[in-house]
């Protein structure tokens, strides 16, 4: 079993800056949260099988437990990357967390 964290992020005011911020500052305070196995990130049109959906990017991490995840979270490194949200995700943005079995 492990553990996902989905950020579903809106449409910003500004797609550029938005993901010019995201790649270069965003995603490496990810990438230094402790525990974290994985991220990926959506690339182009977030879409739905009936057609576009309201999301600019959907970004997935993915923990080995829920207790690692929420360790990751509540980490410096963690805070780091929730406070840098407001910088850029002028949108807003709507974070599940989850555990996951694969069938």
């Amino acid at each position: 079993m492990s553990a996902k964290l989905v950020v579903l992020y809106n449409p910003p005011t500004d797609p550029s800056a938005f993901d010019a911020h995201y790649e270069a500052q965003h995603v490496p305070l990810v990438k230094a949260v402790p525990g974290l196995g994985s991220i990926t990130v959506s690339v182009g049109p977030v879409g739905t099988p009936d057609g576009p959906a309201p999301y600019h990017r959907v970004a997935t991490m993915t923990f080995a437990s829920m207790a690692d995840l929420q360790a990751g979270l509540g980490s410096p490194e963690g805070g780091a990357a929730a406070e840098d949200l407001a910088s850029f995700a002028t949108g807003g943005a709507t974070m599940l967390v989850f555990d996951e079995v694969e069938l």
